[in-house]
């Protein structure tokens, strides 16, 4: 298969030594093309016009340097490798041109390695820009990532207020009419029998309608509408009855408040959080919550004493718990910082700019 010949640009005002660097490049088997231009103007119209794999320059030319010619073309992503091929012009400026950009530095007096020089300078370039589409690729794809993440976890929230009216409205409403109507049974009831079914059927009715009201409490928390400091602190509670490990919520100002979007991830962090202790935490003793809300940032930290988090759990392919908070953080532009050490517990901090956030009433 022919290669196909390298298109190059020479930036050089003698003649005699473009035919030098040229003769070198055939004698080294190298296909190419090139153009030769002498003049600023010239060289801007033609490095305009792409399609160049390759520029060659000396330093000093009439009335301009290599490093004005360079100046085009630094803030193009494109340009293609830029290499001096130029006489002895002192370490400071050839250290000052590859510190600006170019891809290498030959001195005229070794013209026979220029092919290795642009060989190598044209990989390298390849290689970068493989590289920066790469990042660009996967820049696209950690937004996109995100954003179907915010988009799920709001479809999620939108589908449990949903299905948490549902049974308000349908099942709490038909378990209170049944209700009323075993209570009219009861009063009616001609045996003592027929009165104990009639209990025993009011005790089965009442736990339906706590773990009724239970799932929706879990699906929609109403209690978020008295503020995010009253919310976690009826977290609190609850985790407190059901594991009796002590619960203690601090809140710099009670009155804490945020728009809703930011109060309920600070919510559902501080729910998985605490339900993660719950699971995993066997040995904790107690557990804190500080919410804090100033300096434009919103931070809630869920600390215990328990037996800490093992070394890389958070990098388990199946450690969801903690991915899921971070993806949750990300929805309102916030992070987490999750610190552990074996024996000495667990710390889990949510920060999330207030900066455009309503202001408290």
């Amino acid at each position: 298969m022919t290669e196909e010949p390298l298109r190059l640009l020479h930036l050089e005002d003698s003649e005699a030594d473009h035919a030098l660097a040229c003769i070198a490049l055939r004698r080294a088997g190298l296909a190419f093309t090139v153009e030769r231009v002498d003049t600023l103007e010239d060289f801007a119209g033609r490095a305009a016009a792409g399609g160049l794999d390759a520029i060659l320059a000396d330093y000093r030319l009439p009335g301009f340097t290599a490093l004005d010619a360079w100046a085009l073309l630094a803030a193009e992503s494109g340009a293609p490798p830029f290499i001096l091929v130029s006489g002895a012009i002192g370490e400071a400026a050839a250290v000052e041109a590859m510190r600006q950009g170019f891809a290498d530095y030959l001195l005229k007096d070794d013209i026979g390695q220029l092919a290795r020089v642009i060989r190598r300078s044209i990989e390298v370039h390849e290689a970068r820009r493989t590289r920066e589409e790469a990042t660009r690729a996967l820049a696209v794809s950690q937004r996109r990532l995100a954003e179907l993440a915010e988009h799920l976890q709001t479809s999620i929230e939108q589908e449990r207020a949903a299905i948490a009216r549902e049974i308000h409205d349908d099942i709490g409403g038909s378990l209170a009419a049944v209700r009323i109507d075993l209570a009219w049974i009861g009063r009616h009831a001609a045996d003592d029998a027929m009165r104990e079914h009639v209990d025993s059927a009011g005790d089965m009715l009442q736990h339906a309608i706590g773990a009724s009201q239970r799932i929706m409490r879990d699906l929609r928390p109403a209690v978020l509408d008295s503020g995010l400091v009253a919310a976690v602190q009826w977290l609190a509670g609850a985790f407190e009855r059901r594991t009796g490990v002590p619960a203690t919520v601090r809140a710099a100002d009670e009155r804490i408040d945020v728009p809703p979007d930011l109060r309920l991830v600070a919510y559902r962090t501080a729910q998985e959080a605490l339900t993660n202790i719950a699971k995993h935490a066997a040995g904790a003793t107690r557990v804190q919550i500080d919410i804090a809300g100033s300096g434009g940032l919103l931070t809630l930290e869920v600390a215990d004493d328990g037996p800490g988090l093992p070394a890389g759990a958070a990098d388990k392919p199946r450690a969801f718990g903690l991915r899921g908070l971070h993806e949750r953080a990300r929805t309102v532009d916030g992070w987490l910082d999750v610190s552990s050490r074996p024996g000495q517990g667990t710390s889990i901090v949510l920060s999330i700019p207030l900066a455009d956030a309503e202001a408290p009433p």
